[in-house]
C-alpha cells in the first residue's frame, strides 16, 4: 500500500479537482465570470496558504531569490496562464474541443522530463499515454466532425503546455530542497498577484460580499485548489512528473462521472469506453513491475 502512496495522492487531487464543476455552476449563478472565479479561489488559496506556513513552520516562507523563477513558473506561467488558455479556449472551439486539447498536457510533460529531467520514456508508459489521450478524446465527446478554429486550436494547445508546466517547474523546485507546502504556497502568490492584472479587485471584493458567496469561494479553494494541488505535489515528489500527469487525467473521467450522476448528464457508449481506456491507463502505470519498466 505504501509504495502506492503517491499514485493515490495524484490520483485524489484530479478527483478533487473534478469538484470545480459544481462550484462553478454555484459561482457563475452568483454572477461571477471564469477569470473572477479563478481570481477568487487563487486570492484566497494564497491568504490561507501563507497563516498555514506561519502556523506550521516559518521557515518555510523562505526561498532563495535565485529560484522566485520556478514560482513564477508555477504560478504565473501555468496556473494563470492555463486557466485564461482554456476558458479562451471553451469560448471559441466548445468544451469538448478544449478538454482535449488541455490533456495534450501529458505529452508535453513526458517530452520535458525527458528532456530535462532525463526521465525514460518506456513502451508502458507510451501506452498508457496513448490510452489517455483517446479516453479524454471520447470523454469529452468530441467527434471531429465540425471544423475548428485555428487560432482557438493553438490557444487550447497552449492550455495544455500551461498546464503541463506545473510538473516541470513543480518538480525542478522539489529537486531544489523545497518542501511540498513551500511549491503550493508560493504557486499561489504568484498566481493570486497575475490575476489581479486580469480582473478587477473591487468587483471581485464585491461578489464576494454576497452571503451565498462565501462558502461557493472557500469550497472551491479548499478542496479544489489548496488540497489538490499539495496532494498532487506530494505524488510528484515521489514519481516521474511524467507518470504524475498521467495519472492526472483521471480528473476528467471523474469530471463524466460527476455529470453523469450529478447533473444527469448521458452516459454513451463512446464515454464508457473512454472511461475505460483512462482506467487501463492508471492500472497500468500502477502494476508491481512498472517502476522498473517505465
Amino acid at each position: 500500500m505504501k509504495q502506492h502512496a503517491p499514485a493515490l495522492a495524484v490520483l485524489s487531487a484530479a478527483v478533487l479537482w473534478s469538484l470545480i464543476s459544481i462550484f462553478v455552476r454555484g459561482l457563475t449563478a452568483l454572477g461571477f465570470d471564469s477569470i473572477q472565479i479563478v481570481a477568487g479561489r487563487c486570492l484566497l488559496s494564497a491568504l490561507l496558504c501563507f497563516f498555514l506556513l506561519l502556523w506550521k513552520d516559518k521557515s518555510l516562507l523562505r526561498v532563495r531569490l535565485k529560484d522566485l523563477w520556478l514560482f513564477a513558473g508555477t504560478g504565473l506561467l501555468s496556473m494563470v496562464f492555463f486557466n485564461w488558455c482554456y476558458f479562451t479556449t471553451i469560448r471559441t472551439t466548445g468544451a469538448g474541443v478544449a478538454v482535449v486539447l488541455l490533456y495534450t498536457s501529458p505529452i508535453w510533460v513526458m517530452l520535458f522530463s525527458a528532456l530535462f529531467f532525463r526521465e525514460k520514456i518506456g513502451p508502458a508508459k507510451l501506452l498508457a499515454l496513448l490510452c489517455t489521450f483517446i479516453g479524454c478524446v471520447l470523454v469529452a465527446g468530441y467527434t471531429g466532425g465540425d471544423p475548428l478554429n485555428p487560432l482557438g486550436v493553438l490557444i487550447g494547445v497552449c492550455s495544455g503546455l500551461g498546464y503541463a508546466l506545473y510538473s516541470i517547474f513543480g518538480q525542478a523546485a522539489l529537486n531544489r530542497g523545497y518542501q511540498t507546502l513551500t511549491v503550493t504556497a508560493y504557486t499561489f502568490f504568484f498566481a493570486a498577484a497575475g490575476c489581479l492584472v486580469l480582473t478587477s479587485p473591487l468587483q471581485l471584493f464585491r461578489l464576494c460580499l454576497q452571503p451565498a458567496a462565501f462558502g461557493e469561494v472557500l469550497g472551491n479553494t479548499v478542496l479544489c485548489s489548496i488540497l489538490p494541488y499539495l496532494l498532487y505535489t506530494w505524488g510528484l515528489a515521489r514519481m516521474e512528473a511524467g507518470r504524475a500527469a498521467i495519472l492526472a487525467t483521471a480528473e476528467p473521467l471523474s469530471a463524466t462521472l460527476i455529470g453523469i450522476f450529478l447533473w444527469g448528464e448521458p452516459l454513451t457508449p463512446a464515454k464508457c469506453a473512454g472511461v475505460a481506456l483512462i482506467f487501463a491507463a492508471v492500472a497500468l502505470l500502477n502494476r508491481k513491475k512498472a517502476p522498473s519498466s517505465l
